[in-house]
């Protein structure tokens, strides 16, 4: 596919639609946005010569085949047919084509992988590897001890304010998808570190500007999803885990240190924002083989 791509007047106006429609009627991010819209214009470009409302579904499988051929796995082709298939459903929906191809797009079989997690001995390495002797160290201890405590997604957690944390309540206010909003309990530790944060590094970061974004960067502006990667990897590297860690991550040990600890699956499910429980369900998969690691080291006859 090419990497910059050049559509027709037409096409760029259906995607502009589709666009206003995702934002103010879906309320979704402008990330998931930015993917749809780069889905639709791969697609788009694949056969310029056609435009998006004169494409068939013979179009868009034949283009789901190319994309096998490119080497792309199941888990980006469904999400590059999700894209398509709610692309064409909006314009069924808005009468610019009369047939709903949609209905006729393969669908590819994506197995569903185990998220990576750490055990609560490398969380405690990973959050203990940081040095609170100046403001980055306790902005970067609070960041990871939020992340853990709260299963925020980072796309939540560089958008939280001030204003979100009940200090006293010990309770989080976090929009997540589509900006749905959900209150989220925070852990004593947690709030302990963002108060020392709070009163000891952020005005140091923020400096003469004014905003109330809990966590900053270096010049005080809002800490991007990037900066929050680079942290989480330092400190990883500087605690001794081997395997990848990410944001993520501590969203899915979250989850799965509950599940071991005995919680209830739709109380997790509330936790985290899933709209379905059985995105949640995923982890029910790793604490099943936990509980196999626990009854093979300790059952009699195992």
């Amino acid at each position: 596919m090419p990497k910059k791509v050049t559509l027709s007047e037409k096409d760029t106006s259906l995607i502009n639609k589709f666009k206003f429609f995702l934002q103010f009627e879906k309320g979704l991010t402008a990330n998931t946005i930015s993917a749809y819209e780069r889905d639709i214009a791969q697609f788009a470009a694949s056969s310029s010569s056609v435009a998006l409302t004169e494409r068939t579904s013979d179009d868009v499988i034949a283009y789901i085949n190319e994309l096998y051929k490119e080497g792309m796995s199941d888990k980006t082709v469904s999400r590059k047919r999700s894209s398509l298939v709610n692309f064409y459903k909006f314009l069924h929906m808005e009468e610019l084509i009369s047939d709903p191809i949609y209905e006729r797009f393969p669908s590819p079989k994506v197995a569903s992988s185990l998220p990576d997690v750490l055990s609560i001995e490398e969380v405690n390495a990973l959050i203990n590897a940081v040095s609170r002797n100046d403001e980055y160290g306790k902005r970067d201890r609070a960041i990871l001890e939020f992340l853990y405590s709260t299963g925020a997604r980072i796309s939540e957690m560089i958008d939280v304010r001030i204003g979100d944390i009940f200090f006293d309540e010990q309770i989080v206010r976090l929009f997540g998808k589509g900006r749905k909003e959900r209150y989220v309990p925070i852990s004593r530790t947690a709030i302990e570190l963002c108060e020392d944060y709070l009163n000891n590094a952020r005005a140091k970061l923020l400096q003469y500007r004014q905003n109330n974004v809990m966590f900053l960067n270096r010049f005080g502006n809002k800490i991007s999803r990037m900066g929050c990667w680079k942290i989480i990897d330092k400190y990883a590297r500087e605690a001794g885990i081997k395997t990848h860690v990410s944001p993520h991550t501590l969203r899915h040990s979250f989850a799965t240190h509950l599940l071991q600890g005995g919680a209830n699956l739709r109380i997790v499910q509330t936790l985290l924002g899933h709209s379905s429980i059985s995105t949640t369900q995923i982890y029910t998969n790793i604490d099943r083989n936990y509980l196999k690691e626990v009854h093979s080291l300790y059952h009699p006859r195992a």
